[in-house]
């Protein structure tokens, strides 16, 4: 029990963020992770990868290394927009943590579940924690009725024809072992919004345990979104290719 205990003292978080166009939103939701991390007292670090947003993200993030030092804030850019799987690649490339918690920096995800997010892994010693926004109090707030059809219509299709285990498939705020993440991202195919989706596929079928905490999701504060009919055409062509193949 006492090495247990070591080991989990020695926890690292280590925070992946891909960014585009987000220097409105990138400087609270640093702080708002800064200060979560502080106050429950765990180790991190946060991977700031962004995608040569043309708004001047970079250099916020650059000013954000100096405020909190470069052992807490890690920017690791590209020079172009390459999508979200190969952004996360790209971050773990950079991480130190055993653990890896991906997020939306667009404030969609508040850090506040962050802790939630631990506590459920350390309880069932599970592989990946999901946010959920379908089950107990989680919930969507600040989209239209339109925006939460898709969603809700999404996600049941996507449980009848996948049986994937989990109740929110395509939510981006999760909790992952680093070797876990690792093992999933050389099997997922998939691109854009379908890939949360294969992730949690994928971990089904490798036999990694999944466990679940209700989260809040709040529309994005600045900016716009990035959601529009190519995602959602992608999406149900994604949707088939996984059921075809799985």
């Amino acid at each position: 029990m006492a090495a247990a205990s070591g080991n989990r003292a020695r926890d690292k978080y280590s925070v992946l963020l891909p960014t585009y166009n987000e220097r409105e939103n990138l400087p609270l939701i640093v702080w708002l992770l800064v200060r979560s991390f502080q106050e429950s007292g765990g180790n991190f670090e946060i991977i700031v990868i962004d995608d040569g947003s043309p708004d001047g993200t970079r250099e916020v993030a650059e000013q954000l290394e100096k405020i909190y030092g470069s052992d807490k804030i890690l920017l690791r850019p590209r020079a172009k927009k390459l999508g979200l799987g190969t952004a996360y690649i790209h971050g773990m490339q950079h991480a130190t943590g055993n653990f890896i918690i991906i997020m939306d920096a667009d404030l969609s995800h508040h850090p506040k579940f962050i802790p939630e997010f631990i506590k459920k892994q350390k309880e069932g010693n599970f592989d990946i924690v999901s946010g959920t926004r379908y089950k107990g109090n989680g919930g969507v707030y600040g989209w239209d009725l339109k925006r939460k059809i898709i969603s809700r219509g999404a996600n049941f299709v996507t449980q009848v024809l996948l049986r994937p285990g989990a109740s929110d498939l395509t939510g981006s705020f999760r909790l992952y072992r680093k070797e876990v993440l690792q093992k999933l991202m050389e099997k997922c195919v998939s691109k854009g919004y379908v890939f949360q989706m294969e992730m949690i596929v994928r971990a089904r079928q490798l036999g990694y345990t999944i466990g679940e905490v209700p989260i809040s999701f709040v529309d994005r504060v600045y900016g716009e979104s990035k959601l529009g009919g190519n995602e959602i055409v992608s999406f149900l062509k994604g949707l088939l290719t996984l059921f075809a193949t799985t």
